[in-house]
């Protein structure tokens, strides 16, 4: 079906409300792809199943992902992560093990319990980097006892630092020379800041000036080895950091085809769900599908208009006749319900429950063709008519047995008028 057609039955707008229904870029990305199928009846069991699936256990427990190409090249690669990284991959082991957790339906739902089944998870993994990143930011202590030594080192020397510069601070010799009674660190290390006038009273080295000039930041003499010792355990905590980063990246390199599989799952439930979530919101069911070339919708109604205001049609042919001529006055619905019928047979063909009631069926046309709509073409000089015409001969040429095609403003040949073709606004065909 070409995108004109479906564009003729707004399934594009149907798509775009679909897509909000999506949780993670892989689900939307699906939906913005979604065209018609013809493996119907597999994927509106996929809907139904997850629509059921809702209805028991509630919503599903999926949010965003990362997208983890680059992670897991970089890991193929054997390159070490970031915490930043090494948290978005236990993300996904996070997001598997719940989905896991929340279809306890082994034996049940064959259409999608494979998409759960296959999901891989590895709590230890998961345990092992919570317990040791415990933000994109922060190493915890206990993510090795080397670590734990150095930071209690580290606290011991910044304290030992604090309580010298604090004697100097607070003492009555000293503060007359300070701008300000505190300590701050400037280039990393701990300094005072001394009036410019009395820089020479206190003995050790300028870090920095202030804008103004009148205040500098002097590291006294007496902390100068303590702010070196404080500064080697830093590169020593960097170091061991590395290294926990790098030992935790390597757990991770031995599973990346898992976690590869695990992103395709997520997207795939995602994309299953979305459609479910969806359907639920406009009161789809699941059409039967005949093999008679047939439609009976029976309570069809347009997804896109308000729910409060829409209006329900019952739609039947190929039963008993092959051609339905829908005629009213202007503004009476006949355009609406051509498109609520085409709508609903792409919306099906998609794996989307159709808002219709129970029992309605459907068959899989080969094609759905559309002539609706003002054709007038500006750029090529054509005529609303002549627009319309080519379209039809269009239809004419490409349409099989198996097609439906739906034609609004159908142009009809007048006898009593020497042959002049005229539009009877008053009607509408499916044929």
């Amino acid at each position: 079906m070409n995108k004109k057609n479906l564009e003729k039955l707004e399934y594009d707008k149907v798509i775009k409300k679909l897509s909000t229904f999506s949780k993670t870029y892989i689900g939307m990305e699906k939906c913005n792809n979604l065209l018609p199928s013809n493996n119907v009846e597999f994927l509106l069991e996929q809907a139904y199943e997850a629509n059921s699936v809702i209805s028991r256990c509630g919503n599903i427990p999926l949010c965003e992902i990362a997208n983890i190409d680059i992670l897991i090249k970089n890991l193929e690669s054997n390159f070490s992560l970031t915490s930043s990284d090494l948290l978005k991959l236990t993300h996904i082991l996070k997001t598997s093990r719940e989905l896991k957790s929340y279809f306890i339906f082994e034996n049940e739902y064959t259409n999608i319990s494979e998409y759960f089944s296959n999901l891989y998870i590895n709590n230890s993994l998961e345990k092992e980097i919570n317990d040791k990143i415990l933000d994109e930011d922060t190493i915890s202590d206990n993510a090795s006892s080397k670590l734990k030594s150095i930071r209690k080192l580290e606290r011991d020397v910044s304290l030992e630092i604090k309580n010298k510069l604090n004697s100097i601070v607070h003492s009555g010799t000293y503060s007359k020379y300070l701008q300000d009674n505190i300590i701050t660190i400037k280039n990393e290390r701990y300094v005072i800041p001394v009036k410019e006038e009395f820089r020479g009273q206190i003995k050790g080295f300028v870090h920095e000036i202030s804008a103004s000039g009148s205040t500098v930041f002097i590291e006294p003499i007496t902390v100068f080895e303590l702010n070196n010792k404080l500064n080697n355990l830093k590169a020593d905590e960097k170091i061991e950091i590395l290294r926990i980063l790098e030992e935790l990246s390597k757990k991770f390199s031995l599973i990346t085809n898992q976690l590869k599989n695990n992103v395709s799952l997520i997207g795939e439930i995602d994309f299953i769900f979305a459609k479910a979530t969806y359907s639920r919101s406009i009161n789809g069911i699941k059409p039967n599908i005949n093999d008679k070339k047939y439609i009976n919708l029976i309570s069809a109604r347009h997804p896109l208009i308000d729910k409060e205001k829409v209006v329900p049609i019952d739609i039947s042919i190929g039963d008993n006749y092959s051609t339905l001529i829908i005629t009213g006055p202007n503004t009476g619905g006949k355009t609406v319900a051509l498109k609520t019928c085409g709508l609903l047979l792409l919306m099906a063909y998609s794996g989307i429950l159709i808002p219709a009631s129970e029992n309605s069926s459907i068959y899989v046309f080969d094609n759905i063709f559309a002539d609706i709509g003002d054709e007038q073409s500006i750029q090529e000089s054509l005529s609303t008519f002549s627009s319309h015409m080519l379209n039809i001969v269009e239809i004419t040429k490409l349409a099989t047995k198996q097609s439906l095609i739906l034609l609004d403003e159908l142009r009809i040949r007048n006898r009593s008028n020497r042959g002049k073709l005229l539009s009877n606004k008053h009607s509408r065909i499916l044929s």
